[in-house]
């Protein structure tokens, strides 16, 4: 008995921290196959916005083929996170911007649109993540 319970508190705890997942970020119509489409993800509330891509969890930068990118991060533990992408057509690593608005194209997990009463927080971005998934983000242009 005291094998059994050895077992349920230390081990089985243990190999539930060896689990770990996919996600793969596809970005579809995006407008043009210029530049590179840079993906971050985020794990903590917070995170999103963020505008010099400096509290992402991982990223990753992706090559433009028939205006249409992915990314595929392994090794994820299960949690909560959320996906920004960002088409940088000029492939400088930043969000160029005019006066107010970006130039570039963003698009965030679980948005179709971005407005002034629709802006992209972590909360509103994130999903759960506890098994190999798949998630679409729509690039939006301004």
């Amino acid at each position: 008995m005291k094998k059994i319970k050895l077992l349920l508190t230390v081990i089985l705890p243990a190999f539930s921290l060896l689990q770990a997942y996919s996600l793969k970020v596809n970005v579809d119509n995006l407008k043009n196959s210029k530049g590179v489409v840079q993906v971050a993800i985020y794990n903590k509330d917070g995170s999103i916005p963020d505008k010099t891509y400096t509290k992402f969890y991982k990223k990753k930068t992706a090559k433009i083929a028939n205006k249409k990118a992915y990314v595929v991060f392994n090794n994820l533990p299960k949690g909560i996170y959320a996906v920004n992408v960002f088409h940088d057509e000029n492939s400088n690593g930043k969000i160029d911007r005019g006066f107010f608005l970006p130039k570039e194209g963003l698009g965030f997990s679980n948005f179709k649109s971005i407005t002034i009463a629709n802006k992209p927080n972590f909360k509103k971005a994130s999903f759960l993540l506890n098994r190999d998934s798949k998630v679409d983000v729509k690039v939006i242009y301004f």
